[in-house]
Parts: structure tokens; C-alpha cells; sequence
């Protein structure tokens, strides 16, 4: 009796002396969704549609996405740069407003140049906006809940363009493709009505070269996780180019492309918690074998249930790193790196995607496309390696 008398106050003042836990959704945050929705909208939307467009119109259909990805992986690396010079707030605005204006011109023209140089400049902008975004929501995120906050980020960005690439392909043949462009642009142009109440100047140490792109691109503790995650973006990579092309009927793709996404939304969400409790290196290994098991089970393509079972299994194993990579990459610099981890982290994103599909492209014409699924599988399990040293004092 006297024990649990003397307990009871013990635990009260435990209770009352347990620091609060920290807000994570601020106001500055819930404006900065706004703007990520927005940038979102106006990357997916009409991303499938351009090229329809520029095939009815008799241009090159690829072209433009081409252009468009180029121009994303090459302002990318610079954007740091911008962001010193203007402030999060100004080089967002620039994004924003190149991301979604540049689609206006195509309701008036259709020739395979202009398509390619709304392409350019809609990528250029589309790079902006996400590395100076991605900064900007790295200071907005307390540092004990990164992991937590990396993946409400990346739930509010990916629904929306998960619902917007069906739905621009849908939209230009209901009711035509000018419809599509000016909703691009009211998407991303309305959005920067929230820029105001963010933030405007980065930290003073981003001015710094030690903290720029070119230093992070030598520091082995970001450039490891860079590396792991350009690894699975690859595999993402040869899963949505090569894929409809493996499997018969429609719905096994159409389900197998629903399936990898949606679980890489919520293997985000649940990595992000895991590595605010326990540490987000410890998932890369988790996140590798998963990514590498559903892409070596999608390549039973003649089975239905093993294509859509493939995809959501690498769906979670690429959800687990995207939210991984990313909150150890912020992690490991000071507060003025953020722009150059933003900047390595999205190049990573595009030029794997890029390349996994560019080497998937000629193993298919080799071996077949099961066989490039396999060898992507295969591909995968270096970076084991690289985590295990990763791990190493």
C-alpha cells in the first residue's frame, strides 16, 4: 500500500514534467501545401496530355516529355543557387508561375518547336518549385518529426497527382485539350496566392559554397542515401515505361499502376513514423529488399496476381525509401544545406527514372522484357552494400 502510495505522485509529476510534443501542421505548413498541390496539378496534369496533342497536331509526340525532363534534371542542380539569390518565397513564385503560364501558349499553337520549348520552360519551373519548395518545407518540418512530416508532404503532393494524370487524359477527350492547358495554368498561378504568408529568406549558411550543391555531391554521408534512392527510382522507371508493355490485358496494368503508387503513399507514411522513433537508416536495407522482391514478381507477367502483387510490394519497398533517403539526407547538413539536399535528392529522382528506363530499353531488346524486369531486381541489390557501409562509424 505504501508503494503505491508513493508511486501515484512519482507518475504525476512525470506527466507534468514530459515536454510537449511538437506541432507539426503550423500555418506556414498548411499555406505551403497549397502551393505543393498546386505545383503538382500543373506537372500532372497535362504531362500525358502533350504528347496526344502533339500527335494530333503532327508534331513528335516524345519530344516534349523529353525536353520537359531534361530541363527538370538541369535547373535542378542550379536551383540552390537561385534560391540564395532570391529567398524561398521569390524563387517559388518563379517556379510556380514558369510551371503553369508557358501551357497558356498552347492553346494557341502546336508546332513541334513551340511544344518543345513550353517543355523546356515548364520543366525549368517544375524544378524550381520543387527544390525550392522542398527547402522551404525542410525548415517548415520540426527536425524530431521529419520523418513523420516528409511523409504528410508527400501524401498532400502525391494524391493530387495521382488523381490529375488520369484525369488530364481523361479531360482532353471529353472535352479537348485547351481546357487542360488553362486549368494547368489557374492551378499553379492561383497557388502562389499563398506565397505571402511563407517565409522569404533562407538561412544565412545556404550562401555558403561548404553547403552547396557541389559540396554535397562530394559528401559521401548525403551522396550514399542519394545513390540508394537513384537505385529503386530506376526500377520506378522501368516499372511505368515498360510495363504496359508486358502484360496482356488492360486491367492488370491499370491495377499494377494504381497498386504502386497507393502503397508508396502509405509505406511513406508508416516509414516516416518508424525513422522519427528509431532512425530512417535502419529502413534502407527494408526498403531495398522490398523494391528488389516486387520487381523480380512482376516479372511473372503471364500471372495476374503476381503483376499487381509485384507492384504493391515495390510500391512499399520505394515508399520506404523516398521517405527515407530523403529525412537522413536532411539530417546530415546544416540548416542552409537543405537547398542543395532538395536539389540532389529530386536529380536523383529524375535521372534514375531516366536511366533505369534508357537500360531497361536495351536489355528488352536483348533478353525480353521479363528478363529486364529480373535484371533490374538484380540491379537493386548493390545498394545493400552501400548501406552496410553506410552504417560503418
Amino acid at each position: 500500500m505504501t508503494r503505491l502510495a508513493r508511486s501515484v505522485p512519482r507518475m504525476t509529476t512525470d506527466l507534468r514534467t514530459r515536454p510537449a510534443r511538437t506541432t507539426l501542421v503550423t500555418r506556414a505548413l498548411l499555406l505551403r501545401f497549397v502551393s505543393i498541390v498546386g505545383s503538382s496539378i500543373g506537372f500532372y496534369l497535362p504531362l500525358s496530355v502533350v504528347p496526344l496533342f502533339a500527335a494530333q497536331a503532327g508534331s513528335d509526340g516524345g519530344a516534349g516529355t523529353v525536353a520537359l525532363l531534361l530541363a527538370t534534371v538541369a535547373c535542378e542542380l542550379v536551383t540552390p543557387r537561385l534560391i540564395a539569390v532570391l529567398g524561398y518565397r521569390w524563387a517559388l513564385a518563379l517556379g510556380l508561375f514558369l510551371l503553369g503560364a508557358p501551357a497558356l501558349v498552347l492553346t494557341v499553337a502546336s508546332s513541334t518547336w513551340v511544344i518543345i520549348a513550353v517543355s523546356v520552360v515548364r520543366g525549368a519551373g517544375f524544378a524550381v518549385s520543387v527544390v525550392a519548395g522542398g527547402a522551404l518545407t525542410a525548415m517548415l518540418i520540426p527536425a524530431e518529426r521529419r520523418g513523420e512530416g516528409l511523409a504528410l508532404v508527400g501524401i498532400v503532393g502525391g494524391v493530387p497527382g495521382m488523381l490529375a494524370l488520369p484525369a488530364g487524359v481523361w479531360a482532353a477527350a471529353h472535352w479537348g485539350y485547351e481546357p487542360v492547358f488553362v486549368v494547368t495554368a489557374a492551378a499553379t498561378l492561383l497557388a502562389m496566392l499563398s506565397l505571402p504568408g511563407l517565409p522569404s529568406r533562407t538561412p544565412v549558411a545556404a550562401t555558403g559554397d561548404h553547403h552547396g550543391v557541389l559540396a554535397g555531391l562530394r559528401n559521401g554521408l548525403v551522396m550514399r542515401p542519394a545513390v540508394v534512392f537513384a537505385a529503386s527510382a530506376g526500377a520506378a522507371g522501368v516499372l511505368v515505361t515498360f510495363l504496359p508493355l508486358a502484360t496482356g490485358p488492360v486491367w492488370v496494368v491499370a491495377a499494377a499502376l494504381l497498386a504502386q503508387p497507393a502503397a508508396s503513399t502509405a509505406a511513406r507514411w508508416v516509414a516516416g513514423r518508424l525513422g522519427d522513433r528509431f532512425g530512417p537508416g535502419r529502413l534502407l536495407s527494408y526498403g531495398l529488399v522490398l523494391s528488389a522482391v516486387g520487381m523480380a514478381a512482376i516479372a511473372v507477367t503471364g500471372s495476374a496476381a503476381a503483376v499487381v502483387g509485384g507492384a504493391l510490394v515495390f510500391g512499399a519497398g520505394f515508399g520506404v525509401l523516398q521517405n527515407a533517403t530523403q529525412a537522413l539526407m536532411y539530417a546530415r547538413v546544416p540548416a542552409g544545406g537543405a537547398g542543395a539536399v532538395s536539389a540532389i535528392w529530386n536529380a536523383a529522382y529524375d535521372l534514375g527514372m531516366a536511366a533505369g528506363a534508357l537500360g531497361a530499353g536495351l536489355a528488352v531488346a536483348s533478353v525480353g522484357t521479363p528478363a529486364a524486369f529480373v535484371l533490374t531486381a538484380v540491379a537493386m541489390l548493390p545498394g545493400l552494400a552501400v548501406v552496410r557501409r553506410d552504417r560503418r562509424p
